[in-house]
Protein backbone atom coordinates (compact mmCIF):
# COMPACT_ATOMS: atom_id res chain seq x y z
CA UNK A 1 0.00 0.00 0.00
CA UNK A 2 1.49 3.30 -1.08
CA UNK A 3 0.74 6.10 1.35
CA UNK A 4 0.11 9.70 0.36
CA UNK A 5 1.48 12.78 2.11
CA UNK A 6 -1.47 13.24 4.45
CA UNK A 7 -1.33 9.60 5.55
CA UNK A 8 2.30 10.04 6.52
CA UNK A 9 1.52 13.38 8.18
CA UNK A 10 -1.19 11.80 10.33
CA UNK A 11 1.12 8.94 11.27
CA UNK A 12 3.94 11.30 12.30
CA UNK A 13 1.56 13.53 14.27
CA UNK A 14 0.10 10.54 16.10
CA UNK A 15 3.57 9.34 17.03
CA UNK A 16 4.63 12.75 18.31
CA UNK A 17 1.44 13.35 20.32
CA UNK A 18 1.51 9.93 21.94
CA UNK A 19 5.20 10.09 22.76
CA UNK A 20 4.85 13.57 24.26
CA UNK A 21 2.12 12.38 26.60
CA UNK A 22 3.99 9.21 27.56
CA UNK A 23 7.41 10.74 28.09
CA UNK A 24 6.12 13.78 29.99
CA UNK A 25 4.96 11.66 32.94
CA UNK A 26 7.80 9.85 34.65
CA UNK A 27 7.61 6.16 35.60
CA UNK A 28 6.47 5.42 39.14
CA UNK A 29 9.41 5.56 41.52
CA UNK A 30 9.77 2.79 44.13
CA UNK A 31 7.44 0.46 42.22
CA UNK A 32 8.34 -3.12 43.28
CA UNK A 33 7.28 -4.56 39.91
CA UNK A 34 9.49 -2.21 37.91
CA UNK A 35 12.27 -2.37 40.49
CA UNK A 36 12.46 -6.15 40.13
CA UNK A 37 13.39 -5.76 36.45
CA UNK A 38 15.62 -2.75 37.09
CA UNK A 39 17.48 -4.66 39.79
CA UNK A 40 18.32 -7.33 37.25
CA UNK A 41 19.61 -4.69 34.84
CA UNK A 42 21.77 -3.06 37.51
CA UNK A 43 23.07 -6.42 38.77
CA UNK A 44 24.19 -7.53 35.31
CA UNK A 45 25.83 -4.21 34.36
CA UNK A 46 27.26 -3.21 37.74
CA UNK A 47 28.09 -6.64 39.21
CA UNK A 48 28.22 -9.02 36.23
CA UNK A 49 25.60 -11.37 37.66
CA UNK A 50 21.86 -12.07 37.53
CA UNK A 51 21.81 -12.14 41.34
CA UNK A 52 20.07 -9.06 42.73
CA UNK A 53 21.29 -9.56 46.29
CA UNK A 54 22.61 -5.98 46.53
CA UNK A 55 19.32 -4.44 45.39
CA UNK A 56 16.58 -6.79 46.60
CA UNK A 57 15.53 -4.50 49.46
CA UNK A 58 13.67 -2.21 47.02
CA UNK A 59 11.23 -4.87 45.77
CA UNK A 60 8.93 -7.63 46.96
CA UNK A 61 8.92 -9.32 43.55
CA UNK A 62 11.89 -11.64 43.77
CA UNK A 63 12.77 -15.32 43.57
CA UNK A 64 15.12 -17.06 45.95
CA UNK A 65 17.35 -19.89 44.73
CA UNK A 66 19.69 -21.24 47.36
CA UNK A 67 21.07 -18.24 49.21
CA UNK A 68 20.69 -15.78 46.33
CA UNK A 69 17.92 -13.55 45.03
CA UNK A 70 16.79 -13.03 41.44
CA UNK A 71 14.03 -11.15 39.65
CA UNK A 72 10.98 -13.39 39.38
CA UNK A 73 9.60 -11.47 36.39
CA UNK A 74 9.63 -12.44 32.73
CA UNK A 75 13.07 -11.20 31.65
CA UNK A 76 12.28 -9.70 28.23
CA UNK A 77 12.19 -6.04 29.28
CA UNK A 78 15.30 -6.44 31.44
CA UNK A 79 17.22 -8.12 28.60
CA UNK A 80 16.58 -5.06 26.43
CA UNK A 81 17.45 -2.72 29.27
CA UNK A 82 20.88 -4.22 29.97
CA UNK A 83 22.74 -2.79 26.93
CA UNK A 84 20.85 0.50 27.30
CA UNK A 85 21.94 0.97 30.90
CA UNK A 86 25.48 -0.11 30.04
CA UNK A 87 25.65 2.87 27.69
CA UNK A 88 23.86 5.23 30.10
CA UNK A 89 26.21 4.27 32.93
CA UNK A 90 29.09 5.88 31.08
CA UNK A 91 27.15 9.15 30.79
CA UNK A 92 25.97 9.10 34.40
CA UNK A 93 29.60 9.08 35.55
CA UNK A 94 30.45 12.29 33.69
CA UNK A 95 30.67 15.55 35.70
CA UNK A 96 27.78 17.07 33.69
CA UNK A 97 25.33 14.30 34.51
CA UNK A 98 26.53 14.13 38.10
CA UNK A 99 25.71 17.84 38.39
CA UNK A 100 22.22 17.28 36.97
CA UNK A 101 21.68 14.39 39.37
CA UNK A 102 22.66 16.52 42.35
CA UNK A 103 20.42 19.44 41.25
CA UNK A 104 17.43 17.13 40.96
CA UNK A 105 18.18 15.71 44.40
CA UNK A 106 18.08 19.26 45.81
CA UNK A 107 14.95 20.35 43.88
CA UNK A 108 12.16 21.66 46.14
CA UNK A 109 9.47 20.74 43.59
CA UNK A 110 10.85 17.20 43.37
CA UNK A 111 11.10 16.93 47.15
CA UNK A 112 7.44 18.01 47.49
CA UNK A 113 6.38 14.79 45.74
CA UNK A 114 8.08 12.55 48.32
CA UNK A 115 6.32 10.83 51.20
CA UNK A 116 6.94 12.55 54.52
CA UNK A 117 7.58 9.17 56.15
CA UNK A 118 9.93 8.04 53.37
CA UNK A 119 13.70 7.82 53.36
CA UNK A 120 14.11 11.03 51.36
CA UNK A 121 16.05 11.59 48.19
CA UNK A 122 19.73 11.07 47.42
CA UNK A 123 21.99 11.30 44.40
CA UNK A 124 22.11 7.49 44.22
CA UNK A 125 18.30 7.24 44.19
CA UNK A 126 18.10 9.88 41.48
CA UNK A 127 20.66 7.92 39.47
CA UNK A 128 18.45 4.86 39.73
CA UNK A 129 15.42 6.95 38.74
CA UNK A 130 17.22 8.41 35.70
CA UNK A 131 18.03 4.91 34.51
CA UNK A 132 14.38 3.94 35.00
CA UNK A 133 13.25 6.96 32.96
CA UNK A 134 15.55 6.16 30.03
CA UNK A 135 14.83 2.44 29.99
CA UNK A 136 11.06 2.95 30.24
CA UNK A 137 11.19 5.54 27.46
CA UNK A 138 13.06 3.29 25.01
CA UNK A 139 11.64 -0.11 25.96
CA UNK A 140 8.02 0.93 26.51
CA UNK A 141 7.05 4.50 25.55
CA UNK A 142 8.72 4.65 22.12
CA UNK A 143 7.38 1.22 21.04
CA UNK A 144 3.88 2.09 22.28
CA UNK A 145 3.91 5.29 20.21
CA UNK A 146 5.01 3.21 17.19
CA UNK A 147 2.14 0.83 17.95
CA UNK A 148 -0.26 3.74 17.45
CA UNK A 149 1.17 4.32 13.98
CA UNK A 150 0.84 0.62 13.10
CA UNK A 151 -2.79 0.67 14.24
CA UNK A 152 -3.49 3.70 12.06
CA UNK A 153 -1.92 2.10 8.99
CA UNK A 154 -3.61 -1.26 9.53
CA UNK A 155 -7.01 0.39 9.90
CA UNK A 156 -6.62 1.71 6.35
CA UNK A 157 -7.56 -1.88 5.39
CA UNK A 158 -10.76 -1.52 7.40
CA UNK A 159 -11.88 1.94 6.28
CA UNK A 160 -10.47 4.77 4.16
CA UNK A 161 -12.04 7.36 6.48
CA UNK A 162 -9.38 9.15 8.48
CA UNK A 163 -11.24 10.42 11.54
CA UNK A 164 -12.44 7.01 12.83
CA UNK A 165 -8.88 5.69 12.58
CA UNK A 166 -7.48 8.70 14.42
CA UNK A 167 -10.18 8.41 17.10
CA UNK A 168 -9.43 4.73 17.69
CA UNK A 169 -5.66 5.22 17.89
CA UNK A 170 -5.80 8.25 20.19
CA UNK A 171 -8.52 6.56 22.22
CA UNK A 172 -6.39 3.46 22.69
CA UNK A 173 -3.18 5.34 23.38
CA UNK A 174 -4.54 7.96 25.80
CA UNK A 175 -7.97 6.82 27.02
CA UNK A 176 -7.41 3.23 28.14
CA UNK A 177 -5.21 1.63 30.83
CA UNK A 178 -2.51 1.41 28.16
CA UNK A 179 -1.74 5.06 28.98
CA UNK A 180 -0.52 4.64 32.59
CA UNK A 181 1.68 1.70 31.55
CA UNK A 182 3.00 3.17 28.30
CA UNK A 183 6.00 4.69 30.10
CA UNK A 184 6.57 2.03 32.74
CA UNK A 185 9.22 -0.69 32.93
CA UNK A 186 6.68 -3.51 32.93
CA UNK A 187 6.34 -6.21 30.28
CA UNK A 188 2.70 -5.60 29.33
CA UNK A 189 3.11 -2.84 26.76
CA UNK A 190 6.25 -4.37 25.29
CA UNK A 191 4.30 -7.59 24.74
CA UNK A 192 1.38 -5.64 23.23
CA UNK A 193 3.71 -3.97 20.73
CA UNK A 194 5.44 -7.21 19.73
CA UNK A 195 2.17 -9.11 19.28
CA UNK A 196 0.52 -6.34 17.29
CA UNK A 197 3.62 -5.87 15.12
CA UNK A 198 3.56 -9.59 14.26
CA UNK A 199 -0.14 -9.39 13.39
CA UNK A 200 0.48 -6.25 11.33
CA UNK A 201 3.26 -7.89 9.32
CA UNK A 202 0.96 -10.73 8.32
CA UNK A 203 -2.12 -8.60 7.56
CA UNK A 204 -0.18 -6.12 5.45
CA UNK A 205 2.05 -8.67 3.72
CA UNK A 206 1.95 -9.00 -0.08
CA UNK A 207 1.40 -12.50 -1.42
CA UNK A 208 3.46 -14.59 -1.20
CA UNK A 209 4.77 -13.62 2.22
CA UNK A 210 8.55 -13.18 2.14
CA UNK A 211 10.94 -15.21 4.28
CA UNK A 212 12.33 -12.11 5.99
CA UNK A 213 8.87 -11.06 7.11
CA UNK A 214 8.10 -14.54 8.43
CA UNK A 215 11.38 -14.65 10.36
CA UNK A 216 10.47 -11.32 11.93
CA UNK A 217 7.03 -12.66 12.88
CA UNK A 218 8.63 -15.63 14.63
CA UNK A 219 11.02 -13.42 16.59
CA UNK A 220 8.26 -11.00 17.59
CA UNK A 221 5.89 -13.73 18.75
CA UNK A 222 8.54 -15.59 20.71
CA UNK A 223 9.94 -12.48 22.36
CA UNK A 224 6.46 -11.33 23.38
CA UNK A 225 6.34 -14.43 25.58
CA UNK A 226 9.81 -13.70 26.98
CA UNK A 227 8.51 -10.22 27.87
CA UNK A 228 5.20 -11.36 29.38
CA UNK A 229 4.43 -15.05 29.86
CA UNK A 230 0.60 -14.87 29.39
CA UNK A 231 1.28 -13.42 25.92
CA UNK A 232 1.82 -17.07 24.89
CA UNK A 233 -1.96 -17.37 24.48
CA UNK A 234 -2.11 -14.54 21.95
CA UNK A 235 1.14 -15.60 20.29
CA UNK A 236 -0.39 -19.01 19.65
CA UNK A 237 -3.49 -17.45 18.08
CA UNK A 238 -1.44 -15.18 15.80
CA UNK A 239 0.79 -18.12 14.83
CA UNK A 240 -2.30 -20.04 13.72
CA UNK A 241 -3.44 -17.01 11.73
CA UNK A 242 -0.04 -16.88 10.02
CA UNK A 243 -0.29 -20.60 9.20
CA UNK A 244 -3.80 -20.11 7.80
CA UNK A 245 -2.64 -17.19 5.67
CA UNK A 246 0.17 -19.26 4.20
CA UNK A 247 -2.15 -22.21 3.64
CA UNK A 248 -4.51 -20.02 1.61
CA UNK A 249 -1.53 -18.99 -0.50
CA UNK A 250 -0.50 -22.65 -0.93
CA UNK A 251 2.75 -21.82 0.86
CA UNK A 252 2.10 -23.61 4.16
CA UNK A 253 5.63 -25.06 4.41
CA UNK A 254 6.96 -21.50 4.77
CA UNK A 255 5.57 -21.49 8.32
CA UNK A 256 8.88 -23.17 9.10
CA UNK A 257 10.55 -19.74 8.98
CA UNK A 258 8.29 -18.61 11.84
CA UNK A 259 8.95 -21.79 13.82
CA UNK A 260 12.72 -21.74 13.42
CA UNK A 261 13.18 -18.05 14.29
CA UNK A 262 10.86 -18.42 17.26
CA UNK A 263 12.81 -21.44 18.50
CA UNK A 264 16.06 -19.47 18.37
CA UNK A 265 14.57 -16.86 20.72
CA UNK A 266 13.09 -19.58 22.92
CA UNK A 267 16.48 -21.28 23.16
CA UNK A 268 18.07 -18.12 24.55
CA UNK A 269 15.26 -17.75 27.08
CA UNK A 270 15.62 -21.39 28.18
CA UNK A 271 19.36 -20.95 28.63
CA UNK A 272 18.61 -18.09 31.01
CA UNK A 273 16.08 -20.20 32.94
CA UNK A 274 18.51 -23.10 33.16
CA UNK A 275 21.34 -20.88 34.38
CA UNK A 276 19.30 -19.04 37.02
CA UNK A 277 16.53 -21.40 38.08
CA UNK A 278 17.97 -24.82 37.26
CA UNK A 279 15.83 -25.90 34.31
CA UNK A 280 14.97 -24.71 30.78
CA UNK A 281 11.27 -24.35 31.59
CA UNK A 282 11.71 -23.38 35.24
CA UNK A 283 10.26 -19.91 35.88
CA UNK A 284 11.09 -17.36 38.52
CA UNK A 285 7.53 -17.49 39.81
CA UNK A 286 8.15 -21.07 40.96
CA UNK A 287 10.77 -19.70 43.37
CA UNK A 288 8.91 -16.58 44.46
CA UNK A 289 9.40 -16.27 48.20
CA UNK A 290 6.69 -13.77 49.16
CA UNK A 291 3.98 -14.81 46.68
CA UNK A 292 4.31 -18.58 46.86
CA UNK A 293 0.65 -19.14 47.78
CA UNK A 294 -0.61 -17.10 44.81
CA UNK A 295 1.74 -18.73 42.30
CA UNK A 296 1.02 -22.24 43.56
CA UNK A 297 -2.76 -21.84 43.33
CA UNK A 298 -4.12 -24.14 40.61
CA UNK A 299 -1.85 -24.43 37.57
CA UNK A 300 0.75 -21.66 37.89
CA UNK A 301 -1.80 -19.44 39.71
CA UNK A 302 -4.53 -20.28 37.16
CA UNK A 303 -7.86 -21.88 37.94
CA UNK A 304 -11.32 -21.90 36.40
CA UNK A 305 -12.71 -18.44 35.55
CA UNK A 306 -14.83 -16.86 38.25
CA UNK A 307 -17.79 -14.50 38.07
CA UNK A 308 -16.16 -12.19 40.62
CA UNK A 309 -13.07 -11.84 38.43
CA UNK A 310 -15.15 -11.28 35.30
CA UNK A 311 -17.15 -8.53 36.98
CA UNK A 312 -14.03 -7.14 38.59
CA UNK A 313 -12.11 -6.59 35.35
CA UNK A 314 -15.07 -5.37 33.30
CA UNK A 315 -17.54 -3.13 35.16
CA UNK A 316 -16.54 -2.95 38.82
CA UNK A 317 -15.34 0.35 40.33
CA UNK A 318 -12.26 -1.61 41.51
CA UNK A 319 -10.60 -2.66 38.23
CA UNK A 320 -13.34 -2.38 35.62
CA UNK A 321 -11.98 -1.80 32.11
CA UNK A 322 -15.31 -0.57 30.75
CA UNK A 323 -15.81 1.77 33.68
CA UNK A 324 -12.47 3.43 32.89
CA UNK A 325 -12.86 3.31 29.10
CA UNK A 326 -16.57 2.87 28.26
CA UNK A 327 -15.96 3.78 24.60
CA UNK A 328 -14.47 0.30 24.20
CA UNK A 329 -18.01 -1.12 24.55
CA UNK A 330 -18.49 -0.06 20.92
CA UNK A 331 -16.28 -3.04 20.06
CA UNK A 332 -19.27 -5.37 20.40
CA UNK A 333 -21.45 -3.81 17.68
CA UNK A 334 -18.24 -3.10 15.78
CA UNK A 335 -17.41 -6.81 15.66
CA UNK A 336 -20.92 -7.60 14.36
CA UNK A 337 -20.64 -4.92 11.68
CA UNK A 338 -17.20 -6.24 10.72
CA UNK A 339 -18.58 -9.77 10.30
CA UNK A 340 -21.52 -8.54 8.24
CA UNK A 341 -19.05 -6.82 5.91
CA UNK A 342 -18.01 -10.33 4.72
CA UNK A 343 -14.37 -9.33 4.34
CA UNK A 344 -11.30 -9.82 6.52
CA UNK A 345 -13.13 -12.44 8.55
CA UNK A 346 -9.95 -14.37 9.31
CA UNK A 347 -8.50 -11.21 10.81
CA UNK A 348 -11.69 -10.64 12.81
CA UNK A 349 -11.62 -14.18 14.21
CA UNK A 350 -7.96 -13.72 15.14
CA UNK A 351 -8.72 -10.47 16.95
CA UNK A 352 -11.66 -11.98 18.82
CA UNK A 353 -9.59 -15.01 19.81
CA UNK A 354 -6.80 -12.77 21.14
CA UNK A 355 -9.25 -10.70 23.17
CA UNK A 356 -11.05 -13.78 24.47
CA UNK A 357 -7.79 -15.52 25.42
CA UNK A 358 -6.61 -12.65 27.61
CA UNK A 359 -10.02 -12.23 29.25
CA UNK A 360 -9.97 -15.98 29.95
CA UNK A 361 -6.49 -15.74 31.46
CA UNK A 362 -7.31 -12.73 33.62
CA UNK A 363 -10.55 -14.18 34.97
CA UNK A 364 -8.71 -17.43 35.74
CA UNK A 365 -5.85 -15.81 37.62
CA UNK A 366 -5.59 -16.32 41.34
CA UNK A 367 -4.63 -12.65 41.61
CA UNK A 368 -6.80 -11.22 38.85
CA UNK A 369 -6.71 -7.65 40.21
CA UNK A 370 -2.96 -7.35 39.64
CA UNK A 371 -1.98 -5.78 42.96
CA UNK A 372 -1.41 -2.01 42.80
CA UNK A 373 -2.77 -1.12 39.36
CA UNK A 374 -4.83 1.12 37.10
CA UNK A 375 -7.52 -1.12 35.64
CA UNK A 376 -6.96 -4.78 34.75
CA UNK A 377 -3.31 -4.66 33.74
CA UNK A 378 -3.08 -8.34 32.73
CA UNK A 379 -5.28 -7.70 29.66
CA UNK A 380 -3.07 -4.89 28.34
CA UNK A 381 -1.51 -7.01 25.54
CA UNK A 382 -4.92 -7.43 23.88
CA UNK A 383 -6.16 -3.84 24.24
CA UNK A 384 -4.97 -2.61 20.80
CA UNK A 385 -6.82 -5.54 19.22
CA UNK A 386 -10.00 -4.75 21.15
CA UNK A 387 -9.74 -1.09 20.10
CA UNK A 388 -9.63 -2.09 16.41
CA UNK A 389 -13.14 -3.51 16.76
CA UNK A 390 -14.55 -0.08 17.61
CA UNK A 391 -13.76 1.26 14.12
CA UNK A 392 -16.77 -0.13 12.21
CA UNK A 393 -19.14 1.39 14.78
CA UNK A 394 -17.61 4.81 14.19
CA UNK A 395 -17.74 4.39 10.41
CA UNK A 396 -21.41 3.38 10.31
CA UNK A 397 -22.81 5.73 12.97
CA UNK A 398 -20.14 8.39 13.23
CA UNK A 399 -21.89 10.89 10.94
CA UNK A 400 -25.03 10.87 13.07
CA UNK A 401 -25.35 13.74 15.52
CA UNK A 402 -26.46 11.59 18.43
CA UNK A 403 -23.53 9.25 17.92
CA UNK A 404 -21.02 12.07 17.95
CA UNK A 405 -22.54 13.47 21.13
CA UNK A 406 -22.48 10.02 22.77
CA UNK A 407 -18.93 9.35 21.59
CA UNK A 408 -17.81 12.74 22.91
CA UNK A 409 -19.34 11.91 26.28
CA UNK A 410 -17.67 8.48 26.42
CA UNK A 411 -14.29 9.91 25.45
CA UNK A 412 -14.64 12.72 28.00
CA UNK A 413 -15.42 10.30 30.81
CA UNK A 414 -12.53 8.06 29.74
CA UNK A 415 -10.18 11.05 29.80
CA UNK A 416 -11.29 12.00 33.31
CA UNK A 417 -11.03 8.44 34.61
CA UNK A 418 -7.80 7.33 32.92
CA UNK A 419 -5.86 10.58 33.26
CA UNK A 420 -7.25 11.11 36.76
CA UNK A 421 -5.84 7.79 37.95
CA UNK A 422 -2.66 7.95 35.89
CA UNK A 423 -1.61 11.33 37.28
CA UNK A 424 -2.72 10.86 40.89
CA UNK A 425 -0.01 10.46 43.54
CA UNK A 426 3.35 8.75 43.02
CA UNK A 427 2.16 5.13 42.89
CA UNK A 428 -0.58 3.10 41.27
CA UNK A 429 -3.76 2.70 43.38
CA UNK A 430 -3.49 0.13 46.15
CA UNK A 431 -5.49 -3.09 45.90
CA UNK A 432 -7.02 -2.23 49.27
CA UNK A 433 -8.97 0.67 47.69
CA UNK A 434 -12.30 -0.52 46.29
CA UNK A 435 -13.14 2.61 44.28
CA UNK A 436 -9.79 4.11 43.16
CA UNK A 437 -11.37 6.89 41.11
CA UNK A 438 -13.20 8.50 44.03
CA UNK A 439 -11.13 7.18 46.95
CA UNK A 440 -7.69 7.70 45.40
CA UNK A 441 -7.63 9.94 42.33
CA UNK A 442 -10.06 12.61 43.52
CA UNK A 443 -8.44 13.20 46.95
CA UNK A 444 -4.96 13.37 45.44
CA UNK A 445 -6.01 15.85 42.77
CA UNK A 446 -7.72 17.98 45.40
CA UNK A 447 -4.51 17.94 47.44
CA UNK A 448 -2.39 18.80 44.39
CA UNK A 449 -0.53 15.51 44.64
CA UNK A 450 0.29 14.94 40.98
CA UNK A 451 2.65 12.29 39.61
CA UNK A 452 6.20 13.44 38.92
CA UNK A 453 6.61 14.82 35.42
CA UNK A 454 8.72 17.15 33.30
CA UNK A 455 6.95 20.15 34.81
CA UNK A 456 8.12 19.03 38.26
CA UNK A 457 11.74 19.37 37.10
CA UNK A 458 10.91 22.88 35.89
CA UNK A 459 9.88 23.81 39.44
CA UNK A 460 6.11 23.57 38.91
CA UNK A 461 3.97 21.85 41.51
CA UNK A 462 0.55 20.19 41.47
CA UNK A 463 -1.72 20.62 38.45
CA UNK A 464 0.40 23.57 37.30
CA UNK A 465 3.13 21.08 36.36
CA UNK A 466 0.93 19.96 33.45
CA UNK A 467 0.80 23.40 31.82
CA UNK A 468 3.90 22.80 29.62
CA UNK A 469 2.38 19.54 28.34
CA UNK A 470 -0.87 21.31 27.44
CA UNK A 471 1.09 23.98 25.60
CA UNK A 472 3.13 21.47 23.61
CA UNK A 473 0.04 19.47 22.67
CA UNK A 474 -1.75 22.60 21.48
CA UNK A 475 1.27 23.60 19.41
CA UNK A 476 1.60 20.16 17.79
CA UNK A 477 -2.16 19.97 17.19
CA UNK A 478 -2.26 23.41 15.56
CA UNK A 479 0.70 22.61 13.30
CA UNK A 480 -0.86 19.26 12.37
CA UNK A 481 -4.18 20.90 11.50
CA UNK A 482 -2.50 23.63 9.44
CA UNK A 483 -0.40 21.18 7.43
CA UNK A 484 -3.37 18.87 6.84
CA UNK A 485 -5.53 21.74 5.57
CA UNK A 486 -2.71 23.09 3.42
CA UNK A 487 -2.18 19.77 1.65
CA UNK A 488 -5.82 18.66 1.44
CA UNK A 489 -6.69 17.48 -2.05
CA UNK A 490 -3.06 17.41 -3.15
CA UNK A 491 -2.70 13.63 -3.13
CA UNK A 492 -2.03 12.36 -6.67
CA UNK A 493 -2.27 8.65 -5.86
CA UNK A 494 -5.32 7.32 -3.99
CA UNK A 495 -4.93 4.52 -1.46
CA UNK A 496 -7.05 1.44 -2.11
CA UNK A 497 -8.82 0.34 1.05
CA UNK A 498 -11.33 -2.38 1.75
CA UNK A 499 -14.19 -1.00 3.82
CA UNK A 500 -15.50 -3.98 5.78
CA UNK A 501 -18.69 -2.13 6.64
CA UNK A 502 -19.73 -1.71 3.00
CA UNK A 503 -18.22 -4.85 1.41
CA UNK A 504 -16.56 -2.97 -1.41
CA UNK A 505 -13.24 -1.48 -2.34
CA UNK A 506 -13.01 2.27 -1.83
CA UNK A 507 -10.32 4.88 -2.21
CA UNK A 508 -9.10 7.77 -0.11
Amino acid sequence: MRRNFNENLHAIALFVLLLLCYAYIFPRWSDPNQNSRLDMVFAVVEDGTFQIDSYVSNTVDYAKVGEHYYSDKAPGAAFLGIPLYAGLRVLLDTPLLEGVTNRIARSAAFASTLRTAGSGVSAQKVRFALAQVLLSLIVSALPTAVLGVLMYWLLARVTPQVWPRLAVVLGYGLLTPAFPYANAFYGHQLAAVLLFAAFYLIVMAPAPVGAGRLIAVGVLLAYSVVAEYPAALMAGVIFLYAAYTLLRQHQWLRIGWVVVSGLVVAAGWMMYNNTVFGGPLELGYSHSELWADQHQTGFMSLRLPTVDALWGITFSPFRGLFLLAPWLLLALPGALLWWRGRQMRAELVTILACVGAMFFFNTSSGMWWGGFAVGPRYVLPMLPFLALLVTPSLVVWGNQFWMRVALGGLFMWSAIAVWGLTLADQAYPSDSIYNPLFEYALPNWQAGNIARNVGTLLGLQGAASLIPLAGMLLLVGALWYWLARRTAGANPRPIAALDVTTDKTTHS
